[in-house]
């Protein structure tokens, strides 16, 4: 069991975010970056990207991480990252935009071929906020949204789903029970409870598999609904065994 109590996490964090702060200091949006007014923003916005160390509003920030046609999305990335990382962590952004767009922008800036300074601050916030959130009980953002946009950061659910495995403790499990709770009708209809820029089919398969693996030493203990341990418990089902058995979601009497 990983020990990391809450007031260490938090910390971590915040150190993360300074990293960040500290690495991307000074960066700007190519000098010859544009997008179009119509859609994206004025001139006088775009401006902004190519001033460093100044701060956004958050509706400017919001339609700069979002865009999926920069010319030069890492620049940009780069330019937005320590505010628009403070913004996630802070919960900000969750309410509006599902994480999985977010994720998607740092993939698009394809922050794992960065200078390694760079790419290891990136790296330090996404765990960094990941562990805080699994060890705080009521994190701005859920942890199954938390989740889904470090996979998609990264390309990857492996590393996410180990640091759930080992950090075991009644605040992360109840975060998966609640997680199960959220996923469970999609991932019983053998579908990704998200839209994955990746092979959906491999990551469900991952996902479903670690569930069926930990979620049913973990959670009785918390006082959850039987409903919710028959939904594992039927993950590790398939077929008309799934199907037929009286309490899947879709059984008909």
């Amino acid at each position: 069991m990983m020990n990391l109590d809450r007031p260490r996490a938090r910390l971590r964090l915040d150190a993360a975010l300074d990293g960040l702060a500290s690495t991307f200091r000074g960066m700007i949006a190519r000098p010859d970056e544009h997008n179009c007014e119509c859609h994206w923003g004025s001139a006088e916005d775009l401006a902004q990207l190519k001033v460093a160390d100044t701060e956004l509003d958050p509706d400017l920030l919001q339609r700069t991480w979002q865009a999926i046609d920069w010319s030069d999305h890492s620049s940009v990335l780069r330019r937005i990252l320590p505010q628009f990382a403070t913004a996630l962590a802070s919960g900000l952004i969750e309410s509006h935009f599902r994480m999985e767009e977010a994720g998607r922008s740092f993939a698009r800036g394809h922050w794992q071929q960065w200078p390694p300074e760079q790419a290891a601050a990136v790296n330090e916030f996404l765990q960094a906020w990941w562990v805080h959130t699994l060890t705080d009980p009521d994190p701005g953002v859920p942890a199954y949204e938390v989740l889904v946009l470090c996979a998609e950061a990264s390309s990857t659910l492996s590393p996410w789903l180990r640091t759930w495995e080992v950090l075991a403790d009644a605040v992360a499990d109840q975060h998966l029970a609640e997680a199960v709770g959220h996923w469970g009708d999609d991932l019983l209809d053998d579908r990704l409870p998200w839209h994955a820029s990746e092979d959906e089919e491999e990551i469900r398969v991952e996902l479903t598999g670690w569930l069926v693996h930990h979620a049913p030493a973990r959670l009785p203990g918390l006082g959850v609904s039987e409903e919710l341990l028959h939904r594992v418990r039927l993950l590790g089902v398939t077929g008309l065994d799934r199907w037929e058995d009286p309490h899947w979601h879709g059984h008909r009497y």
